[in-house]
């Protein structure tokens, strides 16, 4: 007979429930390795998939709006989709004719570049200088052939890393217009594929929470960095800079990147700028007015416009930033910060994962939250 300070309390759990917690655990662990392993070997088939569902997220109230004024969503989805494809054809062949002559003269423009710096790095050349002469002389004939080897392997990477990103897009494009031409039949099939009420609703409350978070969100970090493209293309063409537009075009597409976009982009320009403008110090200029503009609307324009809706904090989106960079390059890299917004709606709505919602979460973001529950 046991007596009542041996018999378990109602507070202590089972031993079959912990060991089931800890497989279900343990389960958890396993789905998401399977899942970063098949995102890792599939990206080829999921990034213009990812991309165009993200896309058709972003048009979505667009086509919505369009359908209140009476214009069906297929002739507003063809209408949208041509004229986003048309854009990028246009901003693409203006693009290659300098970016082809970059690559082919690009031997021609390292040899400039080592030159102009040469003063820069003179001690460090002569240290080397002796081992250099003794390679050049070991492997002149050799060097002579690797640089016209080299110059139709550079072509053609450049060429299939092109027809990589024309078929992704392309993807990525047909699978949104089909996407938002078929209106809100996704959203039913959805609601009828729940049996209770409340799971109608919160799966719902779910599709509109990160449809509203992702328009939000794209609509205006666009409009933020085409601003910030098209005065990158002001103040370089004001100085003289060849091919100005170009890097108005890369100001525009690097700005997605938070953190390292603007980085890469001001070294870039200075790269280019160094080899093409006269003297150094003027052409220092360039990356010093790219990364102003890029600092001023890092620091001010975008944390007022965009601040209060981006409810996440720095840490979670530099981590993920550098997770989906690794997994998937730039192209993941770009996407990360979408992917992390709906991760966030997704979590602030189910009750198991709104611990992860909050870690996600900026500090205001927790604040009003509390304010919220205490309400």
């Amino acid at each position: 007979m046991t007596t009542p300070s041996e018999r378990p309390s109602s507070d202590t759990p089972l031993p079959e429930l912990v060991e089931l917690k800890r497989i279900r655990t343990i389960l958890a662990g396993l789905l998401l390795l399977a899942l970063g392993l098949a995102c890792f070997f599939a990206r080829d088939v999921l990034l213009p998939v990812i991309l165009g569902l993200m896309l058709a997220l972003t048009l979505s109230p667009v086509i919505r709006w369009a359908e209140r004024r009476g214009i069906p969503p297929p002739l507003m989805a063809i209408a949208m989709i041509l004229t986003l494809a048309a854009s990028l054809s246009a901003a693409g062949y203006a693009m290659s004719g300098p970016v082809s002559t970059w690559i082919e003269t690009a031997p021609e423009m390292g040899a400039q570049f080592q030159e102009k710096l040469r003063g820069v790095f003179e001690s460090v050349e002569k240290v080397k200088e002796a081992s250099d002469q003794v390679e050049e002389i070991a492997n002149q004939d050799e060097g002579t052939m690797q640089v016209e080897l080299a110059q139709p392997g550079l072509l053609n990477s450049a060429a299939s890393y092109a027809a990589a990103i024309g078929t992704t897009l392309s993807v990525a494009l047909i699978l949104a217009l089909f996407v938002l031409a078929s209106g809100e039949l996704f959203y039913v099939k959805l609601v009828e594929a729940y049996p209770r009420l409340s799971e109608k609703k919160r799966a719902l409350k779910i599709v509109y929470g990160v449809e509203r978070a992702i328009s939000r969100y794209l609509f205006t970090i666009t409009l933020i960095n085409a601003g910030l493209g098209l005065v990158v293309f002001a103040l370089l063409w004001s100085i003289g800079l060849p091919n100005a537009f170009i890097w108005g075009v890369v100001a525009f597409i690097f700005n997605f990147l938070p953190f390292l976009g603007a980085v890469a982009g001001g070294v870039l320009v200075a790269l280019y700028s160094v080899v093409t403008v006269e003297p150094l110090g003027q052409a220092l200029l360039a990356p010093a007015l790219y990364l102003i503009a890029t600092t001023i609307e890092g620091q001010f324009v975008t944390p007022t416009i965009l601040g209060r809706s981006l409810k996440l904090n720095t840490v979670s989106v530099f981590l993920t930033v550098v997770f989906w960079g690794w997994l998937w390059g730039i192209a993941g890299a770009l996407m990360a910060v979408p992917f992390l917004v709906i991760v966030k709606v997704i979590c602030d709505n189910v009750d198991g994962l709104k611990t992860l919602g909050s870690f996600l979460g900026s500090a205001d973001a927790t604040v009003e939250e509390k304010r919220a529950a205490e309400a």
